[in-house]
């Protein structure tokens, strides 16, 4: 069984800074992609930002210059770094892996608990 679990979060002041961390476990055979999304209160949930296996992070245009994506491939962890954080950057973020596990013949997206960010003064 693959899990995601999160870490990081809570409140912080307008233009401050939270770094979030996730660590994929379980009997992973490989992992396509990582990254995280976020959903704010009577919103979709918005792709934030991800990594792809191989590839350059990619962002969401309103993220852009403010967060930074990076991936531990060794280990399986995710870690999203935010900074210059705004009242609109306020949502429950979620990690997202899609993961093959050993055994499987494909692979799977996987979620994480999520952990509120909130950003107010």
């Amino acid at each position: 069984q693959v899990q995601l679990v999160e870490s990081g979060g809570g409140l912080v002041q307008p233009g401050g800074s939270l770094r979030l961390s996730c660590a994929a476990s379980g009997s992973i055979f490989s992992i396509n992609v990582m990254g995280w999304y976020r959903q704010a209160p009577g919103k979709q949930r918005e792709l934030v930002a991800r990594i792809i296996s191989g590839g350059s992070p990619t962002y969401a245009d309103s993220v852009k210059g403010r967060f930074i994506i990076s991936r531990d491939n060794a280990n399986n962890t995710v870690s999203l770094q935010m900074n210059s954080l705004k009242p609109e950057d306020t949502a429950a973020y979620y990690c997202h892996g899609n993961i093959r596990a050993v055994g499987a013949r494909y692979s799977y997206d996987y979620w994480g608990q999520g952990t509120q960010v909130t950003v107010s003064s």
